[in-house]
């Protein structure tokens, strides 16, 4: 039985020119900005003129360019090891999909459609749900293939916060970083997004508030001092927090050796590489911090992969409506825009 896997990322330009187009096909997305289009693609336009010269900034300080699809390449190839070893009965192969560069839905179905499946299942590389994340691209790619007329099973594991493999990951990752450390503040750092989604419905929060939860646990060191925070806030609505630059500077200020966790991103980029290791460390020295330590993003780690893997061979034990595979621990029912509460 041949499978094919979907990986889907938000993707980054490979290159200074395609920072302006990248941009606005963030922006023009309408999970993004839910406008109708004759409004949402001038404001698309105008935003991504006017970030364009400070993201420029950010990519010359990775090289000219994001490095997330080389990454997403190396967890693609270790997923596919991975599930070809592990089940023998089917035939694998992992297509990654962006959602807001190359490569695109549009270019790889064609690709899917060679490869002649028996299934297509839907993996975002997001653990934690959100509309304007997995879900967007969760419908892009299901209104390419309504488009292109392919009507192959697909199966959709819509997110993964709390799974004791994605977990064991990350507790791997932290204990590297904060063994035999002293008077350190552990902060677990997400994307934002305004409050007002979370108030519409959307499970993110609620979610990226689980994974730390059960990580924590895992870690079971008494008394450990940590807190969750949201980085990368821009624009004039209240977003969630509290935020990551205020914490680095309370901490800083208080002598604490800061060690932040990315935990809703799986691969290194510019949230991670600039925000985090460049701009918020300038600010965590300017702050009288001494020590700042920042644990890598998952990419290839043997129990991420394996987490991934065992959703997708093991889907049947969380099947939810033949199509639909969430995790057993479901979002409370305020939680509209969860894809089980909300499902198309």
């Amino acid at each position: 039985m041949k499978k094919a896997v979907i990986l889907f990322n938000l993707g980054g330009p490979d290159k200074l020119e395609n920072v302006k187009p990248f941009l606005f096909n963030l922006f023009n997305d309408p999970a993004i900005l839910n406008l109708p289009t004759f409004f949402r693609y001038p404001l698309a336009k105008l935003i991504s003129n006017r970030r364009a010269p400070t993201a420029k900034k950010i990519y010359q300080e990775l090289g000219g360019s994001s490095p997330i699809l080389k990454l997403t390449k190396e967890q693609s190839k270790a997923l596919e090891l991975k599930l070809n070893n592990d089940d023998q009965n089917s035939e694998y192969k992992c297509f990654i999909v962006m959602r807001c560069w190359h490569p695109r839905a549009e270019e790889i179905v064609n690709y899917v459609r060679d490869f002649n499946p028996d299934e297509i299942i839907l993996m975002p590389l997001y653990p934690q749900y959100s509309a304007a994340t997995s879900g967007s691209s969760i419908k892009e790619w299901k209104d390419i293939c309504k488009k292109n007329n392919i009507k192959i099973k697909t199966s959709t594991i819509c997110c993964y916060p709390a799974d004791e493999n994605f977990v064991l990951a990350h507790k791997e990752e932290i204990i590297k970083k904060i063994n035999n450390l002293k008077n350190f503040k552990l902060i677990f750092s997400a994307h934002g997004l305004p409050e007002k989604n979370i108030k519409k419905g959307d499970p993110y929060q609620w979610q990226v508030e689980q994974s730390v939860d059960k990580i924590v646990k895992s870690i079971n060191i008494e008394n450990l001092d940590w807190i969750l925070s949201y980085q990368s806030r821009v624009g004039p609505l209240k977003w969630i927090g509290p935020s990551t630059e205020d914490i680095i500077v309370e901490n800083s200020k208080l002598g604490k050796h800061i060690v932040l966790v990315p935990i809703a991103f799986v691969s290194e980029h510019s949230e991670t590489l600039v925000e985090l290791d460049i701009e918020y460390k300038e600010l965590a020295d300017k702050n009288g911090c001494k020590n700042y330590t920042r644990v890598p993003a998952l990419g290839t780690n043997e129990n991420y992969i394996k987490a991934m893997s065992d959703l997708i061979i093991k889907k049947q034990d969380y099947n939810f409506n033949g199509e639909l595979f969430p995790p057993k621990t479901q979002c409370p029912n305020q939680f509209v825009k969860c894809p089980c509460l909300n499902y198309e």
